[in-house]
């Protein structure tokens, strides 16, 4: 039986005439319009506002920033744009060691920002039988291109002029020794406070200056690695180096899952019940699993801070997680969107131990609960519902499609946030620092050592991003 689809039949009935039976038919005869005029304008404020912050994040800002860092000239590590060409070169190297670990004293007048960066395909290790460099970009009387500069492992040192080698040993460059084994923190390379003998030794006959080999060097990068903001930019970060797998297992996949089981529905009525709930069980038992094997509590898989192969010499203490919506997804996505990420920094490992126990605990009310509505199942109450469903799935067909439409719609809008949510935490402005650092280093355009331009380059955000970030997200 149809219900009336405009007011109360018996409010209509009580005017008499025609209008009463209208009413009484479902029938609405007066013009509809909209009625909520100030919402209206609110909500239309609100998608004027938000392309308008999205717009200031896609021309200020640039994913790379929240994952690679920058060098000495302000080029992003991995960006085709930089000068020269750095598409290839996506690891951050502090060339000298000695800045580094002045920058880690406590009455340094600068810090790691300012001290002499480059970017290299991976990160250098001292040679077993000699001394390698590792020299700055080929320019100026330096003929070589950035592919021969790659190919020679960056050492071009037999190149140099007598000025240029005199230069080199006092650590100003553009060569620099390898004493110190580094290795690959997150696009960074972390120095192993353990100096080369051999290097060291080989470096000191040449008469090169002295070099500190202190523990701070290591501690230094380490901690600028470990920064809250890097975490926080490592999380945003791994949204965007996942997207194929949350369109995938986040998006196409829940869907056509979707599907399967509407049509399970419509022919397995009787055991949709005991299979939705094992599947759930199994899914919460499964998660949970993969959670403490990451954790480094089951097995011999857990989450390092190590991109790429490591020498077994080279250990560093401390495994990471980079998972930011850890809690927001007990489903498939979520599964896929984990196995999708790299690797952090030790303090997060915490954060991966408290999401375990999290789901250790949701794994247990989830199977309570199971038992407790086994019954409900066995008296098939909850299979009537499904009865009447799968007659509504055999009757009207479209029913399966229909919400397809929206939800691509809804997809695209959730692309275009995420896109927008990237940029926007990576706005800026790529500026030099303002530093009291004295320093020099050889400028091979000039031909000479410049002791001017000595401060590093930062990316500085405007006063208003935090208002406009936060206002992307919960606006």
């Amino acid at each position: 039986m149809r219900g009336a689809l405009g007011r109360d039949a018996s409010a209509g009935g009580a005017g008499g005439g025609k209008g009463g039976d209208d009413a009484a038919a479902g029938i609405i005869r007066h013009d509809r319009k909209c009625r909520d005029l100030p919402f209206l304008a609110l909500f239309a404020a609100f998608w004027v506002a938000m392309i308008v912050n999205s717009s200031f994040g896609f021309n200020q800002g640039s994913p790379l920033r929240l994952t690679y860092g920058l060098d000495y000239k302000g080029n992003i590590c991995g960006s085709k744009h930089g000068d020269p060409d750095l598409s290839e070169l996506d690891v951050r190297y502090w060339v000298n060691p000695n800045q580094v670990y002045q920058s880690g004293l406590k009455n340094s007048t600068s810090d790691l920002a300012d001290a002499k960066s480059i970017c290299l395909m991976e990160c250098p290790y001292p040679a077993e039988d000699g001394l390698n460099f590792v020299c700055d970009y080929p320019e100026g009387d330096i003929r070589l291109s950035v592919d021969d500069w790659i190919d020679r492992d960056y050492d071009y040192f037999e190149y140099l002029t007598p000025d240029m080698r005199n230069s080199s040993l006092q650590l100003q460059g553009p060569c620099y020794p390898i004493i110190f084994p580094s290795i690959n923190v997150y696009w960074s390379c972390q120095f192993i406070a353990r100096p080369s003998n051999v290097s060291l030794k080989h470096w000191q006959q040449m008469g090169g200056v002295s070099i500190d080999e202190n523990m701070l060097i290591d501690k230094t990068i380490h901690n600028t690695i470990n920064y809250k903001s890097s975490v926080l930019k490592r999380y945003v970060a791994d949204i965007g180096k996942s997207w194929p797998v949350l369109i995938v297992c986040g998006g196409l996949l829940p869907l056509f899952l979707s599907l399967i089981w509407l049509a399970m529905i419509r022919y397995f009525v009787a055991g949709m019940p005991w299979i939705t709930v094992i599947l759930f069980n199994a899914l919460v038992i499964s998660v949970t699993t993969f959670f403490y094997i990451k954790a480094g509590w089951i097995g011999n898989d857990p989450l390092t801070v190590v991109i790429g192969p490591s020498d077994p010499y080279v250990s560093i203490g401390g495994r990471v997680c980079l998972y930011l919506l850890l809690l927001l997804f007990l489903t498939l996505s979520l599964l896929c969107f984990l196995l999708s990420h790299d690797s952090s920094l030790h303090q997060e490992i915490n954060h991966l131990h408290a999401a375990a126990v999290l789901m250790t605990v949701v794994m247990i009310i989830a199977f309570l609960t199971s038992i407790a509505i086994v019954r409900r199942i066995l008296i098939e109450t909850s299979t009537t519902v499904l009865k009447v469903a799968a007659k509504v799935i055999g009757e009207v067909h479209a029913l399966i499609i229909f919400p397809v439409v929206p939800y691509f719609a809804l997809a695209i809008i959730y692309m275009f946030w995420f896109a927008a949510t990237l940029y926007l935490f990576s706005s800026g402005q790529v500026l030099q620092n303002d530093c009291n650092a004295e320093c020099c280093s050889f400028d091979l355009k000039l031909g000479k050592v410049n002791c001017d331009s000595c401060c590093g380059y930062s990316v500085h955000y405007a006063p208003h991003i935090g208002i406009a970030i936060l206002f992307h997200l919960f606006g």
